[in-house]
């Protein structure tokens, strides 16, 4: 097996099971009870607690010889998270599990996109084949499990994102490289993962990137939350939200497997202007509730908001960090675009739904258009220019 593949595979064990999570929880947590309030508490909590969650999980996996092994670790943990959410407790435990679930399996994807970028570099490869084998895998868990929920209880989605869990862990041991934190393969002391955090937080151009980037990544939250729901009231049955979330993880994939030459030529700060714009474009239309028709060509959207958005980050983040701190770097990154900034949105998102439904939108679009601002502003970082 190719190592772009074998590395592809890991991606797509992680994203099996957060193509049901994202889209499907909040129709779990629906069943159980919750109103849309109660819903955007639960799963904005551990998106606001990222901002310092991630940062310690990455210098507690950087206190490893490998960096494949807190991953293994990290896989099983949120397994028996998983589990131990279908206990019919309440809001308290349910709080309380799916903020360690949710944190746990939301930091295993920079962490693992250290190990991937890191590698495409040194081998030669293209990242985005890797990373697009894990959309692959997210469109099929969007489909299937939209339309089993068809016919079947909301229960089934804790046994799939449990059992993708299990999975997640399992590749990770098996088929990630066994890379070295350090060159020499020694455990780094904690003193120098702290000064290398120390010297990120200090960096403005670096913050400036992640911050952009992570308004624009941000601006999903009330996608990712409510669509679902939106969809429903408006008669889209489960089935067709499964479709329309994988058509915009589809055209997403094409973009990572085909684009990548364009990529390079476009590079990062026009990638993310682009994201930014089109996400302004995107949510903007949906708060109006669109005609079906309308819909799919929106969902093609996806293509800059999300793709070209992530991976103009990575590219930034590396420029802007060092191979010391990389992990660190890249999961601030991620703590923002899917952490504090995403959990601010998700709480405002579940406010949102209950008192405007799908107009909820416009506030993602003027998140889009602070994005945009400092996408604008990269253009004078003369770090960024090489």
């Amino acid at each position: 097996m190719s190592q772009p593949v074998r590395l592809g595979l890991v991606y797509a064990a992680l994203f099996v099971g957060t193509g049901a999570s994202a889209p499907y929880i909040p129709v779990w947590f629906a069943h159980r009870g919750l109103n849309g309030a109660e819903i955007g508490l639960i799963l904005s909590a551990p998106m606001l607690a990222r901002a310092v969650s991630a940062p310690a999980i990455a210098m507690w996996a950087d206190s490893f010889r490998l960096r494949r092994t807190p991953l293994a670790l990290m896989g099983l943990a949120a397994a028996l998270a998983y589990g131990l959410l279908a206990a019919p407790f309440g809001l308290a435990w349910w709080f309380g599990v799916w903020f360690a679930a949710s944190t746990l399996v939301s930091t295993m994807v920079p962490l693992t996109d250290v190990i991937v970028f890191r590698r495409a570099g040194l081998d030669g490869f293209n990242y985005g084949f890797a990373r697009g084998i894990g959309s692959v895998a997210y469109i099929v868990a969007n489909v299937v499990v939209g339309a089993l929920l068809a016919r079947y209880s909301p229960e089934l989605v804790l046994v799939w994102i449990a059992g993708a869990a299990m999975m997640a862990a399992a590749a990770s041991r098996g088929l990630l490289p066994p890379d070295t934190v350090r060159e020499g393969g020694q455990a780094s002391r904690l003193s120098e993962r702290l000064a290398g955090l120390g010297d990120l937080l200090g960096d403005r151009h670096f913050m400036l990137a992640v911050v952009s980037v992570g308004l624009i990544q941000s601006a999903h939250a009330f996608y990712y939350s409510f669509s679902a729901l939106t969809w429903k009231q408006q008669g889209v049955p489960e089935s067709l939200t499964g479709l329309l979330w994988g058509l915009g993880v589809a055209v997403e994939v094409g973009f990572m497997w085909f684009m990548e030459p364009w990529r390079r030529r476009v590079g990062p700060r026009n990638l993310l202007l682009m994201g930014g714009l089109a996400a302004l474009v995107r949510w903007s239309v949906l708060a109006f509730s669109p005609p079906l028709w309308m819909v799919a060509p929106l969902q093609v959207l996806h293509t800059f908001t999300f793709a070209a958005t992530f991976l103009a980050s990575l590219q930034l983040v590396e420029r802007l960090s060092t191979p010391v701190n990389a992990s660190a770097a890249q999961t601030i990154n991620s703590a923002l675009s899917g952490g504090f900034l995403m959990g601010i949105a998700t709480i405002g998102s579940g406010w949102l739904y209950d008192h405007v439904g799908a107009r909820g939108y416009l506030a993602m679009a003027a998140m889009s258009a602070l994005g945009v601002l400092g996408a604008l502003r990269l253009y004078g970082v003369k770090r960024l220019d090489a």
